[in-house]
């Protein structure tokens, strides 16, 4: 299923734009004083040539005397003063200017925030399918990467671009009030530049979906790769892989330097497109002195304005480059919050309210993880509550598939599967899950602490955390580390021993005191004695507890109060240890030998 509204759509957007309006308004004004405080400065030019060096005083110097002392009302300290009211000006501009990108700075990082929440909470909910496909790669890229992107353009590229907007209109403004015709000549130019500058960049925005899906297949394979060091070292199979990897990383090269390449050729040509305005429009002022009234100090003022508009005119041709980079982002966002997500039944009952022992039914369930082929087929068997039940068979199965059914990850194709009585339907997943504990042949182990690794950040106190290592037998273990309980594992629990990480996950699974316990390999890394010591250690806190065995080790199995024997996902024999072994069929033909030699 997907839920509905979880894309981050422009209503989505604008609702948390209104969530931070006195910020943007307080930043919007910010930019408006910036404006008018920076756009005067190179009009202060026409009055130092005209008025000063030309040696025709007007309404300029006229003001400046009257904050100036008449010992300096010289043409050296007019200029003196000018220049020091220029730094001023240009100073606290600049000032502004930085208290502005804060203002749009906060607002970014509070809405990326939103939007990064927003991608965890739907981790959560996606479906196992969906993570078996995508990646943990593409997933990472999505909630780093692309999280950035958008961060860089809501908070760097709008708050310039309002700088530059404002400045490009007030320079505009200025030159019609100083001449009409240059002015106009201006509004005309500055929009055909845009546009020819956004068809230019149509051109190349393409390239930069691809630059993105490169670097994603090289995250995915990167996270593939350093998860499987190990295995690929110990199998002498990791030059190949890094190969491999070099290989992605040169298409990521490839992808990039096109995308970066062209785009900078596009930028380059629209601005070159401004540059040829610019030079007309200086030529048709040289004329206009000519031909009209227009000062050499005006004509100064024109030229400083036409260098002043070139970096905000720069700042406005090169936001499309980073619209085309967010609004990319977005889409592969978007893309991962519409991913299938996990059936999520709302709990309609509580079967374990009670507090009794925990009874599970399994119903003609039919399963299957593509159309082609039946994982399990027809299945029914019954977990009688506080019984252990062992499921056995030849790999591929459907038993651990089973679990998985169990547990919630994939739902039934059809079928029941029944808690107490009570359909998984009219159950929620996450009641069911606070009342089983799985413990997997390869347990998940994270590169923290003991502790942390018991209680996955449950409140526990010391005491029960030894306990639970003593029916582990891990107890012994952990004494002998200097840091004890607070001793780091490193990542996927690499400091510990395949038996030591089975048997962690034992401690873990006693830790959370289960109704329901499922032991998939859980002992197959154990030493014979380990096992024999944790068996005994076990009996007694499984005692009442409903318990399921997936394993091929005979003395798992013989634990077993009911064997199901699966094949091709249906039960083809069933009964105990000492039944089963003297019927014809795949029980007898796996532990027949093994009872003997016992």
């Amino acid at each position: 299923m997907i839920a509905e509204a979880t894309t981050i759509s422009r209503s989505w957007l604008i609702t948390q734009v209104k969530k931070n309006k006195s910020k943007l308004l307080v930043a919007n004004l910010i930019a408006v004083l910036a404006t008018l405080i920076s756009v005067p400065i190179p009009l202060l030019m026409p009055l130092m040539v005209d008025e000063v060096l030309l040696n025709k005083p007007g309404e300029g110097l006229a003001l400046m005397n009257h904050v100036m002392p008449d010992s300096i009302q010289t043409p050296t300290g007019y200029i003196f003063f000018t220049l020091f009211l220029i730094i001023v000006m240009r100073s606290v501009g600049q000032a502004l200017n930085i208290l502005q990108s804060r203002q749009f700075t906060l607002v970014s990082k509070l809405i990326t925030y939103q939007m990064r929440s927003k991608m965890i909470d739907k981790l959560g909910r996606i479906s196992i399918r969906q993570y078996e496909t995508q990646g943990s790669g593409g997933i990472n890229a999505h909630l780093v990467t692309d999280i950035e992107t958008i961060d860089q353009f809501i908070g760097s590229t709008l708050s310039k671009f309002i700088i530059s907007l404002l400045t490009v209109l007030g320079t505009a403004g200025i030159l019609l009030w100083l001449d009409w015709r240059l002015g106009l000549f201006i509004l005309l130019v500055n929009p055909i530049v845009i546009y020819f500058s956004r068809k230019l960049g149509s051109k190349v925005k393409h390239l930069k979906k691809r630059e993105n899906q490169s670097f994603e297949r090289f995250q995915n394979r990167l996270v593939e790769t350093l998860d499987g060091i190990y295995q690929l070292r110990a199998a002498n199979r990791e030059r190949e892989f890094l190969t491999e990897l070099k290989i992605q990383a040169n298409q990521v090269r490839l992808d990039s330097d096109k995308y970066a390449w062209q785009s900078e050729a596009a930028g380059r040509v629209s601005f070159l497109l401004f540059l040829l305005g610019f030079e007309l429009f200086r030529a048709v002022a040289m004329l206009m002195v000519l031909f009209s009234d227009l000062t050499i100090g005006q004509i100064f003022a024109v030229f400083g304005y036409l260098w002043f508009m070139l970096g905000p005119v720069q700042e406005l041709l090169g936001i499309q480059f980073s619209w085309y980079s967010a609004k990319a982002a977005l889409g592969r966002i978007n893309t991962l919050l519409q991913l299938e997500e996990e059936y999520r039944p709302v709990s309609k009952v509580n079967p374990f309210v009670a507090g009794q022992e925990v009874d599970v039914s399994i119903e003609n369930v039919h399963f299957s993880y593509n159309e082609e082929t039946k994982v399990l087929n027809d299945l029914s068997l019954h977990i009688p509550a506080g019984k252990k039940v062992a499921l056995v068979g030849a790999s591929g199965g459907g038993k651990s598939t089973l679990i998985q059914l169990l547990i919630g990850v994939y739902r039934q194709d059809s079928g029941n599967i029944r808690f107490n009585q009570e359909t998984t339907d009219d159950i929620s997943f996450n009641v069911i899950r606070e009342q089983i504990a799985v413990v997997l042949q390869q347990p998940i182990l994270f590169n923290d602490s003991l502790r942390h690794n018991l209680t996955l950040g449950s409140v526990c106190s010391d005491e029960q955390l030894w306990h639970a290592l003593e029916v582990a037998q891990m107890q012994d273990v952990i004494l002998q580390l200097s840091d004890g309980l607070d001793s780091q594992i490193g990542r996927n629990g690499i400091r510990l021993s395949g038996g030591q990480r089975q048997r962690l996950a034992i401690a873990r699974m006693v830790l959370s005191d289960p109704k329901f316990v499922i032991l998939d390999e859980a002992t197959s890394a154990l030493d014979t004695a380990t096992e024999a010591a944790l068996h005994r250690a076990l009996t007694e806190f499984l005692c009442g507890r409903t318990t399921l065995i997936v394993a091929h080790r005979l003395s798992a199995v013989k634990q077993a109060d009911l064997i199901y024997v699966l094949e091709d996902g249906q039960v083809t024999q069933f009964g105990t240890h000492g039944e089963l072994v003297e019927q014809q069929g795949l029980y007898q033909t796996l532990y027949g030998a093994a009872q003997s030699n016992g």
